[in-house]
């Protein structure tokens, strides 16, 4: 086995790893309200879209006109189907966010087998998640947070963690997130450590 010495660094010191943190309800109109600010139509457009479906990466990603429009309608709920588990998972779309994605394809040449989010860098293809992974990585650090405890998945889990914490209600989340099993979606979320330290803060010794 190679001898690493005493000079070696562990590739993860100092960095904060494993289930990056959700966002907040007040981090998400900080966000929110900045791009609005900047007219980032784009950007919104991702970042509410993101926040709505609870899709990974690279099912948001892959998204094309025609998954979220009937026509020139956008949809209020969508269906796609997941490329990890090759499961459909269902998600709504507010009006909030409707309204992000009229005003960012309403300034593009887009037709309905169109990504939805497309690349910039490249002639064909989509957003990639690694363009994504430094997009969100500037808009939580623009608003004052770490952006090392944040990071794609955080914007996955916000509105899963939003809605657990409002109804307690984990089947819903699980067929939110599509997952298959509901002890994943207890590890996604990690409640029961979260669940057992908001009992412990309430309970006095």
């Amino acid at each position: 086995m190679k001898d690493m010495g005493d000079n070696f660094v562990p590739w993860n010191k100092g960095k904060i790893v494993g289930r990056k943190a959700p966002l907040r309800l007040r981090d998400i109109w900080a966000i929110r309200v900045r791009l609005q600010l900047h007219g980032s139509c784009r950007e919104l457009a991702l970042f509410n879209l993101a926040i709505d479906s609870k899709l990974r990466a690279c099912d948001l990603l892959s998204l094309r006109v025609q998954d979220i429009c009937h026509g020139q309608t956008i949809a209020a709920r969508a269906t796609v189907l997941q490329r990890k588990t090759r499961r459909p998972v269902c998600f709504e779309i507010t009006s909030l966010t409707r309204d992000a994605v009229a005003t960012w394809l309403s300034a593009q040449r887009v037709g309905a087998n169109t990504f939805l989010f497309p690349s910039r860098i490249r002639q064909a293809g989509h957003l990639s998640t690694r363009q994504y992974s430094r997009i969100v990585h500037r808009w939580v650090s623009e608003v004052g947070l770490d952006g090392s405890a944040y990071g794609t998945h955080s914007l996955r889990r916000t509105k899963a963690a939003l809605i657990y914490r409002r109804t307690k209600n984990l089947r819903a989340v699980q067929l939110l997130l599509g997952h298959t099993k509901l002890e994943s979606t207890v590890r996604y979320l990690g409640i029961e450590v979260d669940d057992a330290l908001e009992m412990a803060e309430q309970t006095e010794a």
